[in-house]
């Protein structure tokens, strides 16, 4: 029930830790800058030069047109006192006639600033994230986790249901929440899966792999681990014996086919760097 607690803090999935790497968060709510992102991103239609032809005065159609912009990719409101990269105003200002200068009167007034941001989510069709969306955007990107622990693809998935759904992105950090809670929320559905049905018996064999086997002089997890891989006779008896405990155990091979490959690899991964205590 906790895991639709969104927007209450998340401390408990999230901590201190990060989704993603600067670049990435960079990639999904920085503005592009070059030839090919202007062009795809912010070339605007007639309609778009009428709805700003609409603003009276210079500063204020520039402003309303980066905010159009803006909203419309990578879908988010321009930021208090914040100033686009030269590269996107002189694109845009381009277009409309405008001197790139003009920018820095825009939005003295916040309640400009703001009747403008009303006026476009009319005008693009789009609204601030909501309960629900922000649900169907963890829904999304728990079946993104399921395949992969990469934290961009889990965010991507994040940003698309936000957009798919017609709402306005909220902050990265709430993305970022979003993600690593659906990250927590996959590894535990896995995990389940792999257990649910292993009787109480078997389990309580696998945990007593943790603990030193007094006749080895250490555990059987790395004993397992430790298997030799030099061809040798004596190395044949090793993995020989190591097979025959294991198969003791009785754990169904089928298992991993539970969940998804990209999940299994890496608990894998995460097998291989924990050490037995």
């Amino acid at each position: 029930r906790r895991s639709w607690h969104i927007g209450r803090g998340w401390s408990w999935a999230m901590g201190k830790r990060r989704l993603l790497k600067v670049q990435y968060r960079q990639r999904l709510f920085d503005i592009p800058t070059d030839e090919d992102g202007l062009i795809r991103h912010y070339s605007l239609s007639s309609a778009d030069r009428l709805e700003i032809g609409l603003r009276r005065r210079e500063h204020n159609q520039l402003g309303f047109a980066v905010q159009l912009c803006l909203m419309r990719y990578p879908g988010r409101v321009l930021a208090t006192d914040e100033t686009p990269p030269r590269a996107m105003l002189k694109y845009v200002a381009e277009q409309i006639g405008a001197d790139a200068g003009k920018f820095a009167l825009y939005a003295r007034r916040e309640e400009t600033r703001r009747d403008h941001i009303a006026r476009l989510m009319a005008y693009l069709a789009v609204r601030s994230a909501t309960g629900q969306d922000r649900r169907a955007a963890l829904l999304a990107a728990i079946q993104a986790a399921a395949i992969s622990d990469d934290g961009g693809a889990i965010a991507s998935a994040t940003v698309a249901m936000f957009r798919e759904r017609g709402s306005l992105l909220p902050s990265i950090d709430t993305i970022e929440r979003i993600g690593l809670a659906a990250r927590a929320i996959a590894r535990r559905r896995a995990e389940r899966a792999l257990i649910e049905e292993i009787s109480v018996d078997t389990l309580q064999s696998l945990d007593k792999l943790l603990e030193v086997d007094p006749a080895i002089g250490q555990t059987r997890f790395h004993w397992l681990r430790s298997a030799p891989d030099a061809p040798g006779a004596s190395n044949l008896v090793g993995l020989t014996e190591r097979i025959a405990f294991l198969r003791e155990l009785e754990i169904d091979p089928k298992l991993p086919m539970r969940i998804t490959s990209g999940r299994w690899d890496q608990m894998i991964r995460e097998g291989n760097a924990t050490p037995a205590w």
